[in-house]
């Protein structure tokens, strides 16, 4: 009996030191395979972080760009209404030049009739005087202007005023034979000639006067003319609205 136990413990023992020596490597390729396990984890959850990284760019970028979209929607949508202003500015210029050239001939003949012509010299009668001088009529002239000599100015009531003469180019008088002129100051002005850097203040004062038919009160810039060929200068304010200048004609309105 105990010859046939023994071999089966011999058997078993074996077996059992062959299962020891199995066993360590099994548990050695556990622990390198949860090591790359983790490892793989770990480069997964980098991964993960960059591409999370770089969608958050992405979405960033992608905001910037719908707002620049928005801005240049709203950029296009006010090109767009001043084209569209402009259009009807010009259509409506359009219909308005398209209505002055269909005006009947009749009336812009009847326009032309009633346009009182000047010629580039004529004759001015000064009201307060009562006394004619050769005028020039000067379209590139704003204001009027005329020749006063011996010019005074005072005080009236608390009102600037000034007296002076007005002599024709063309004839000598005596100062006893001139009759002074005098007016309010309704303003001066200052002008800077091309000889001086300073401004000079001149008196501007209201004269009526009469040309052929037309009898007006004209704002005077009291000047001196002395080296000028006429007394009186009538710039457009005067003509303005009223007549035109045709400056090859002279005497138009007024004898010579």
């Amino acid at each position: 009996m105990i010859q046939r136990i023994l071999p089966l413990v011999a058997i078993l023992s074996l077996s059992g030191c062959a299962l020891t020596q199995q066993a360590t490597p099994v548990a050695a390729d556990n622990s390198e395979t949860v090591a790359a396990i983790k490892s793989m984890e770990t480069n997964l959850d980098t991964r993960l972080d960059g591409m999370e990284t770089k969608i958050e760019t992405q979405n960033d970028y992608i905001s910037t760009l719908e707002k620049e979209l928005s801005n240049v929607s709203e950029e296009l949508s006010l090109v767009r209404t001043e084209q569209t202003k402009i259009q009807m500015s010009i259509k409506q210029a359009t219909n308005k030049k398209a209505r002055l050239v269909q005006m009947p001939v009749s009336l812009q003949t009847q326009s032309l009739k009633d346009t009182i012509i000047l010629g580039a010299i004529e004759n001015v009668e000064i009201a307060d005087i009562k006394q004619v001088f050769t005028a020039r009529i000067d379209t590139g002239a704003t204001t009027s202007s005329l020749n006063a000599v011996d010019l005074q100015e005072f005080e009236r009531n608390g009102t600037q005023w000034v007296r002076f003469h007005l002599v024709a180019q063309n004839k000598k008088a005596e100062t006893d034979e001139l009759e002074w002129i005098t007016a309010p100051v309704i303003r001066n002005v200052k002008i800077r000639q091309s000889t001086n850097e300073e401004a000079e203040r001149r008196p501007v004062v209201e004269l009526w006067i009469k040309l052929g038919a037309i009898h007006e009160k004209v704002q005077f810039t009291l000047a001196d003319r002395s080296h000028m060929t006429h007394s009186i200068l009538l710039g457009r304010e005067f003509i303005q609205d009223i007549a035109v200048v045709d400056v090859s004609k002279e005497f138009v309105q007024s004898k010579k």
